[in-house]
């Protein structure tokens, strides 16, 4: 997962440096951030966004699941000391996804244990995580992207093509900087 991370998230930052937009970035390098230190690297960014690729629970795919699902999640946190921008900007993600012809998975909300994660918005891919460390403790609004389900053959194959790098951190990208234009 962590190369697909870093594809994408590389992406993104070249893509928001070249828009003019400071670009931290945490963790690219390989070395290991405890997660509560992770989005309080710098304090006074506008937005922190955790970039990921899922997998899903071994049972599912010792049954043969993996196939099941397919696309990205978003999740918020109401922890978060600024949810309702955390939301707004996840919601903009989610537009900028769907418009790219990107579909949400919608496996994190499915009734299994360690699953059941509160859906907002089915149509975004956008989960409620109150506990994910990261979105919790971060000062500023948060989101953490699922870009695809790396556990399906073929969403991985689909997700490591160059060209779906692109695609996917253009549209994350411009979900980024519609949440955060003024008014």
């Amino acid at each position: 997962e962590y190369l697909y991370n870093l594809d994408l998230s590389t992406a993104i930052a070249d893509r928001l440096v070249a828009a003019g937009q400071q670009v931290t970035r945490v963790a690219a390098d390989g070395r290991e951030i405890a997660l509560q230190d992770r989005a309080t690297r710098t304090p006074d960014a506008g937005l922190f966004v955790s970039i990921h690729h899922d997998s899903m629970q071994q049972a599912w795919i010792d049954a043969g699941r993996r196939r099941e699902f397919a696309g990205y999640s978003l999740f918020v946190s109401e922890k978060n000391p600024r949810y309702a921008d955390s939301l707004r900007c996840a919601q903009s993600v989610g537009e900028a996804m769907r418009n790219a012809g990107q579909m949400p998975s919608l496996y994190h909300a499915t009734p299994i244990p360690g699953e059941i994660r509160p859906l907002i918005d089915a149509r975004l891919g956008i989960h409620r995580f109150d506990d994910l460390v990261v979105l919790k403790t971060a000062p500023m609004p948060a989101i953490l992207i699922e870009a695809g389900v790396i556990a399906n053959p073929d969403d991985e194959a689909r997700v490591g093509r160059p060209d779906t790098v692109r695609l996917l951190a253009a549209a994350i990208v411009q979900g980024i900087q519609a949440c955060q234009a003024p008014g």
